[in-house]
Order: C-alpha cells, then sequence, then structure tokens
C-alpha cells in the first residue's frame, strides 16, 4: 500500500477528510447522534444503547475525541461524554462552505 500524499492537499482539505474518516463509521454516527440527543452520555449507557462491547465503544469515542468532536470528564470510575459545541460549529461550518459551493448546472445534464 503506498503512503498518502496528504502535502498534496490544502490544510483544510485534510481536516475535512480527517473529520470525515472519524464519523465514517456508523457506530459513530449513532454515538453522535445519541449525544445529541441526550446533550451528555455516560459511556455505560452507550452499550446499552447501541449493543456494542464497552472495548468497542471506547475505541469509537477515542476517535471522536481525536477529531475534538466530542468531550469527556471522568467522574469517578465512569467518564460523561458529550458534544464540543464550539468544535462542532467549527466543524459544521467546514462542511457547509464545501456543500454551499455546489451550483447548479444550467442544464440537468452534468456529463
Amino acid at each position: 500500500m503506498g503512503v498518502t500524499r496528504t502535502d498534496l492537499f490544502t490544510d483544510e482539505q485534510n481536516r475535512l477528510a480527517t473529520i470525515a474518516k472519524a464519523i465514517a463509521h456508523p457506530a459513530r454516527v449513532a454515538i453522535l447522534q445519541h449525544l445529541l440527543k441526550a446533550n451528555a452520555c455516560i459511556n455505560g449507557d452507550l452499550v446499552q444503547e447501541l449493543g456494542l462491547s464497552q472495548a468497542t465503544i471506547s475505541q469509537h469515542l477515542r476517535e471522536l475525541k481525536n477529531v475534538g468532536m466530542i468531550q469527556g470528564t471522568i467522574e469517578g470510575t465512569s467518564i460523561s461524554y458529550c458534544i464540543d459545541g464550539k468544535r462542532w460549529m467549527e466543524i459544521k461550518s467546514l462542511f457547509t462552505e464545501m456543500f454551499d459551493a455546489y451550483q447548479t448546472p444550467d442544464s440537468q445534464e452534468c456529463c
């Protein structure tokens, strides 16, 4: 397998790709949806909610935390996770800017 040439792309393109990769798993999408709905969550709740093992949930949480989408606080033996609101809005802005760049072509045919 070849080396990824991230140096060929802009910082924004690399940031978008990193974020997209972090949310490119249905379990992570489900975790984010659960956190958005609950506005806070304890890790154990996710195990019951998603039916995945604690270790699997922890791996997915780590990926989401690495890109800053969620934050966690330690409370005794459990960790409470929630959406990082400031980072969430930054990510939303990055994707909105990309999606808003689309302009409807004059004709219905593109190719």
